[in-house]
């Protein structure tokens, strides 16, 4: 994510993806489409050999040295809609996705994206991987299109930023692989290797670096992030109320110029009675007229601000809440995923014991009792992996943790943003409204074609004579 307020996608690609938003078949690209630039497959899985290290400065390799600058200066990832029809019935909808740090230009579709966080869950599953939206709805309109739009394009910016996954091979795949199989090639790369911790040399000492008090840290954290996340939700959805009456006060404005003009533009003759007045009532038609023009550029700078505001403050909030998001989950599969496995491999060791035990006082058989004793081993050892794993767990959400709080000064740039886009708004109306008023002048002709200058209005409203 960078300041850098996205391009709106026009009205006519939204339209007709959103007539493409049926079931993801898997038809390879059309032969006339362009090929993007891509990074030849070749490259990048010879580097796939080495198993991907996250960089840890020397001393204890729990503590992280990132920067919010860091993070974000690792790659600028852009995704736009390019509605294509394929075959007589079906259709579907693809994705450019360009990446600033491969200098690559690939074609994806949704289910590109599915496979590549299943992948990313595979290989790291005590890691923050990000959520995807809906793959679609019923009566999906164009809204729902750009929503999904920006959310892809938020997840795999989350994701290239990310320290560890930002220098996985997965990653380059997705972002640089040019061939239709991209998803059995993402499979391919990922099934080759295990997960982090079986490739991470520290998974098995992860417990040594820990502190003492992890769980009760780990406790504190996700209460901290928990209430992070609501009062950010509540700033996100302000945000968008804020963006959406910017856009209807230009729509408003825009209305109210026409009605102007539309007035101006009368043809109904005078009546009779009222001739003495046709003189004042031309001149404040002609006056009104003109000032359509005025309104509709003030509609206008309503709806740059509306837009601006739209892609520089609710999308870094988006942004944030979606890595918000990824850490509740993370927080989540721990607790029900390897905390849950360790429990009941426990309760099953316990199981085994006892009818150790119930064998031994019956006298059973030689047999028997040693299947039975060669059993408890091999539990042992899966407890075993599943506490080295427990504690590996816990060194990654150590970890996750940190990198929260290094996103936190996005707050910050999303202020910043927020500020800006309100002065810069409401000084650009400020000019249009003062270049406004002179030509009211016009309108306030008296009798015998004096000018009486507008009053201020009293309370009512309403202005003497």
């Amino acid at each position: 994510m960078t300041g850098r307020a996205m391009d709106p996608l026009p009205a006519a690609a939204v339209g007709a993806a959103a007539e493409a938003e049926a079931d993801e078949e898997e038809d390879p690209p059309a032969a006339d489409q362009p090929t993007p630039q891509a990074i030849e497959p070749q490259a990048i899985v010879q580097q796939a050999a080495a198993p991907s290290r996250m960089q840890m400065p020397q001393g204890n390799p729990l503590l992280l040295s990132h920067t919010l600058q860091e993070l974000l200066a690792r790659d600028t990832v852009q995704v736009e809609l390019i509605p294509e029809k394929k075959g007589l019935f079906l259709k579907h909808v693809e994705y450019e996705v360009s990446s600033q740090r491969f200098k690559s230009s690939v074609y994806r579709r949704y289910n590109d994206f599915v496979v590549f966080q299943e992948m990313l869950l595979h290989k790291f599953p005590y890691r923050m991987v990000p959520a995807l939206p809906p793959k679609r709805m019923l009566g999906a309109d164009r809204e729902f299109i750009e929503a999904r739009r920006r959310a892809l394009k938020r997840f795999v910016n989350l994701v290239a930023r990310h320290p560890l996954f930002s220098e996985d091979v997965v990653l380059k795949l997705f972002l640089s692989f040019s061939g239709s199989d991209v998803q059995n090639k993402l499979k391919e790369s990922a099934q080759c290797v295990g997960d982090e911790f079986m490739n991470c040399k520290l998974a098995t000492r992860a417990k040594d670096f820990l502190p003492a008090d992890i769980q009760a840290q780990f406790a504190i954290s996700r209460e901290l992030i928990r209430n992070i996340y609501n009062s950010f939700h509540k700033l996100r959805d302000r945000a968008e109320r804020i963006a959406s009456r910017a856009i209807d006060n230009a729509a408003d404005l825009l209305i109210f110029g026409k009605e102007l003009s539309a007035i101006g533009s009368d043809t109904t003759p005078l009546p009779s009675w009222a001739a003495l007045n046709s003189s004042t009532w031309g001149s404040l038609k002609q006056a009104l007229k003109g000032l359509s023009v005025e309104f509709a550029l003030l509609a206008d700078k309503a709806a740059q601000q509306g837009k601006q505001e739209e892609n520089d403050v609710v999308e870094k909030l988006n942004l944030f809440l979606d890595l918000l998001q990824s850490y509740k989950d993370l927080c989540e599969r721990h607790e029900k995923g390897v905390l849950h496995k360790h429990q009941r491999a426990l309760h099953k060791y316990s199981l085994m014991k006892r009818q150790m035990m119930s064998a031994a006082a019956q006298n059973r058989e030689p047999e028997s009792v040693e299947q039975l004793e060669s059993r408890i081993v091999e539990q042992e050892n899966a407890i075993q992996t599943m506490e080295l794993r427990n504690y590996f767990s816990l060194y990654c959400l150590h970890q996750e943790t940190q990198l929260i709080h290094v996103y936190l000064p996005l707050t910050s740039h999303i202020l910043r943003a927020f500020v800006n886009s309100q002065i810069q708004g409401h000084k650009e109306m400020s000019k249009v409204w003062n270049d406004l008023r002179p030509k009211l002048s016009c309108l306030f002709a008296g009798p015998h074609s004096a000018l009486t200058p507008p009053c201020s209005p009293p309370e009512d409203g309403l202005c003497p004579h």
